[in-house]
């Protein structure tokens, strides 16, 4: 009986420790808010996303649709920003295109943050010859040259949105191991998880419950640099004509137009909407990773 009533957990302290979640909480909320440029991206990736998913709702034509006699055509009235070489309403391709496009670059990023997590955990964690192994296969993957290896599967695989997204997704994921593994090679030998192994909570428990918390921050902030490495790593394949395939558009493959010289000179409306769309995207999503990543440092001024 004594022995489960030193167990259980003291109610005040409970509450001292949840008060200073919140404090934290709050102190990582206001420095973000302090970042003028993270939140104006917010709002900026807010609204992007929320064109793209409201495509069906604000685009004018379907983005198959093909009009013959409008091949080519300047933006006007008819097709805000004119048509492609087959007249296509561009503008309805560059809002499916950012459907595909983001796709890509979250199921990307969480195909890569969830490999990334796991053997990262695993590796800080259990240390010894597991850390070696797990290690030298990160480093195996990181010697390999990527673009060559998603180039070659992307080849070889049935072409599809999904194939994509776990081509990109399974070859991104050292780095995320690597920082998962530095961090909990750190926070393993802190009392508290000491306390944890001494209350007999089993290792999945501790890792799951009582580490992966404590890198929250620092993985978001990773994952939204990741979220923009993924969507430019899939326009640059469709660029190449091994991404999202025809006629599905992407704002990759909406770009593959500028290779033709006489497009890129005399056509810009056709590469130009999607090049914008995908500097404004990867620039968002930049500016919020770097306002978490200051937000969560606990060096910051408060």
């Amino acid at each position: 009986m004594t022995d489960q009533t030193r167990q259980e957990p003291n109610p005040s302290v409970s509450l001292r420790n949840e008060k200073k979640a919140r404090r934290d909480d709050n102190r990582i909320l206001r420095r973000f808010l302090r970042n003028r440029a993270a939140v104006l991206s917010v709002i900026l990736l807010g609204v992007i996303v929320a064109m793209t998913i409201g495509a069906p709702l604000i685009q004018r034509y379907n983005s198959d649709q093909i009009d013959l006699r409008a091949r080519s055509s300047p933006p006007d009235s008819t097709h805000w920003l004119g048509t492609d070489r087959v007249g296509r309403d561009v503008w309805s391709r560059l809002l499916n295109g950012g459907q595909v496009s983001l796709i890509v670059g979250f199921g990307a990023t969480i195909v890569s943050t969830l490999i990334g997590t796991v053997l990262g955990a695993i590796s800080g964690y259990y240390r010894g010859w597991v850390d070696m192994l797990v290690m030298r296969i990160t480093d195996v993957f990181m010697t390999f040259p990527s673009i060559i290896i998603m180039l070659t599967l992307a080849a070889m695989l049935p072409r599809s949105v999904w194939t994509i997204v776990f081509i990109i997704g399974g070859l991104s994921w050292t780095g995320t191991a690597r920082m998962v593994r530095s961090q909990v090679l750190s926070i393993r030998e802190m009392d508290y998880i000491t306390a944890c192994r001494a209350l007999g909570y089993t290792n999945t428990r501790i890792v799951i419950v009582h580490i992966l918390p404590n890198l929250f921050g620092s993985l978001v902030a990773l994952v939204t640099f990741a979220i923009g490495s993924a969507i430019l790593t899939e326009a640059g394949l469709s660029f190449l004509g091994l991404g999202v395939p025809p006629p599905t558009p992407s704002w990759g493959n909406m770009l593959e137009a500028a290779r033709n010289l006489d497009i890129l000179r005399n056509v810009p409306w056709m590469w130009t909407p999607p090049a914008i769309m995908l500097v404004l995207t990867v620039l968002a999503v930049n500016f919020i990773g770097d306002g978490i990543r200051d937000a969560v440092d606990p060096r910051m001024v408060i």
